[in-house]
């Protein structure tokens, strides 16, 4: 029997499976397997789904599910659509009366699904759909698009809103997804428009792909110059190549020269960016404002442009439309700790990590690791526990005792605290602290003061600015030029998770007419070693890059020979240094997880 959820019209046999994994048929009918069933399900701001023309402000109940009908390469949610068990004691069941209930208490404008997609969910995202309209709530997702007509039509008339990730037109690309068909998606935004859903879309911006995202946007203006396009700036993960990230002031530019074929083009993964903003199409000026939160997420500033008198949705200057529905709410909702979007599976790529620098090297280990924290609702202990060194190597021990690998969580911690150690003794007497700034992306972007970035400037003795700093994003927020220049600091530090290269941050602050010290003295730095000053555990290899440059006089780490000593000490294996990307969970995009004793013992 053919599935009917998606596209790629699985073949599937009596109480068989399709692709995806997530239904079986039975009894001639396609069939959910694990229906009702959350990962996670949460309040967020609706800009977290990530929709920025619909409702801004608003808060909606996020519900995740685990899995995906597509499989694509250095996917940023592989925790939840390839790892996570579908039919895992740590998933919460919840009817899709309950679901509905629980966004109404807690006062959520309607429910969107997100993180992975509805396509591996399609039975129980239907009836969630129905029993919040039933009551008065809007209805919002995150999907490929890759429905079929008899999947789509069942939810037109219910979905109100949606954001498309995009995978390709055709080619390489789309197939190395799963897909064969890019028309398929345009065909149903053009459904979707015609029936009124308001239509967003996002595209993975890479280096490889930029002719694929300008015959995109053509496509879509034809449909409607309304349709807002999200450029998501490639974060190389899991098993994709670094070589294809572009800069984030590439990828701005594009942006720019893109609004000549759409009006609202987006950019995101690029913290600071003024390309998150709202411009009007008739006067070029900015009509709402928005910062960088987290992977894949923005925020609705509440201030400068935003009228908050009259929260019109309209520009301030001259009137025109902005093609913006529904009402704006000031924004006042904070998600929790890994909570909301795209950072909680950082927070499962953290733990990942930690597992696999103890000896773990079978997924499921892993799974049981994850199952533990989160049935135990231990979540915000690993937020907590993660911004000190002390907290971290706790942390290692807490999870060697769950997966029964003590010795394996002693012999990592001491082997971490080993490489701290001549840091620690190095500072102890000094008298001169240098002022340290920590950016992210681009030079206005402060990360918050409590993260542990700011933890190792002070542990490799620094002074940490941003301690000093009133920072309420996530993972910081966008600063005034004022500030920073009050700051003046002596030496900056780029995190190396969302990069910029030193001499392009100096420029742009320049261009920003700031004159700090750390520029001037050519003291703008980011770790050699990708993804190396917090998340994994070789932020060991971080702390020691950030003490050779704060105080060059009494440290000079070796940090080609460190890195290779540190795979081969924790890993078995050294790995090219091109190979290493911006993953929390793997140590490079070579990594590869062994296959389960019983398969390697039936082969």
């Amino acid at each position: 029997m053919r599935c009917f959820i998606c596209e790629r019209g699985c073949q599937i046999s009596q109480e068989g499976t399709g692709l995806c994994g997530r239904y079986t048929n039975r009894d001639d009918e396609i069939v959910e397997r694990f229906p009702d069933r959350y990962l996670l399900a949460c309040p967020i701001s609706v800009e977290t789904v990530p929709l920025l023309h619909f409702h801004p402000g608003a808060p909606f109940f996020q519900v995740s599910t685990v899995g995906c009908n597509f499989d694509c390469p250095g996917c940023i949610a592989t925790v939840t659509a390839r790892e996570m068990n579908p039919d895992s004691a740590a998933l919460q069941r919840l009817t899709p009366e309950a679901v509905a209930d629980k966004a109404l208490s807690d006062g959520c404008r309607g429910v969107a699904f997100l993180l992975n997609d509805p396509l591996a969910s399609y039975q129980t995202f239907l009836r969630v759909a129905r029993a919040a309209k039933e009551r008065g709530l809007l209805v919002t997702c995150a999907s490929n698009a890759y429905f079929t007509n008899e999947s789509l039509r069942p939810l037109l008339g219910l979905l109100d809103a949606i954001n498309i990730g995009f995978k390709g037109l055709s080619g390489e690309r789309l197939r190395s997804c799963g897909g064969r068909d890019g028309t398929v998606v345009l065909r149903n935004i053009r459904m979707l428009r015609e029936n009124g859903v308001h239509v967003e879309v996002a595209c993975m911006e890479r280096l490889d792909n930029r002719e694929d995202t300008w015959s995109l946007a053509r496509e879509l203006a034809a449909i409607s110059p309304d349709i807002p396009l999200q450029l998501m700036r490639f974060i190389p993960l899991e098993d994709a190549d670094p070589a294809l990230e572009p800069s984030i002031r590439d990828t701005e530019a594009l942006a720019r020269e893109l609004r000549s074929v759409l009006p609202h083009v987006y950019v995101f993964n690029a913290p600071g960016t003024r390309q998150l903003d709202t411009y009007c199409p008739s006067c070029g000026g900015v009509t709402h404002s928005r910062d960088f939160y987290g992977p894949m997420g923005a925020r609705l500033l509440n201030s400068g442009s935003l009228d908050t008198r009259t929260l019109s949705t309209d520009c301030p200057a001259c009137g025109a439309s902005v093609s913006i529905r529904g009402d704006i709410t000031p924004p006042s909702l904070r998600e929790r700790e890994f909570q909301g979007g795209y950072p909680f599976t950082r927070g499962l790529e953290i733990v990942e990590s930690m597992c696999l620098a103890m000896g773990v090297r079978e997924r499921a280990e892993v799974i049981s690791a994850w199952e533990w924290l989160l049935a135990q609702k231990r979540l915000p202990d690993l937020h907590r526990g993660i911004q000190s060194i002390e907290g971290y190597l706790g942390l290692i021990r807490d999870f060697g005792t769950v997966l029964g690998r003590r010795e394996g969580a002693e012999d990592l911690a001491a082997y971490l605290d080993s490489l701290v150690e001549p840091v620690r003794r190095g500072v102890e007497d000094i008298t001169q602290r240098p002022s340290v700034y920590y950016a992210m992306g681009k030079p206005l972007f402060a990360i918050m003061g409590k993260r542990f970035e700011n933890h190792l400037v002070e542990t490799a003795g620094g002074e940490s600015c941003n301690r000093r700093l009133e920072l309420a994003g996530r993972p910081g927020q966008t600063i005034s030029t004022e500030t920073l220049a009050d700051v003046a600091p002596e030496v900056i530090f780029i995190s190396s998770f969302i990069a910029n290269d030193p001499e392009t941050f100096c420029q742009e602050c320049c261009e920003l007419g700031l004159d700090l010290p750390a520029v001037r003295h050519s003291r703008v730095h980011i770790a050699p070693i990708p993804c190396s000053d917090f998340g994994a555990p070789k932020w060991v290899l971080g702390l020691r890059a950030i003490a050779n440059a704060l105080h060059p006089e009494m440290f000079n780490f070796d940090l080609t020979a460190d890195s290779s000593a540190f795979h081969h000490r924790v890993y078995g294996q050294d790995f090219p240094l091109e190979s290493i990307n911006r993953s929390f969970a793997k140590p490079s995009r070579l990594w590869r997880f062994e296959e389960p004793r019983c398969m390697r013992e039936a082969s």
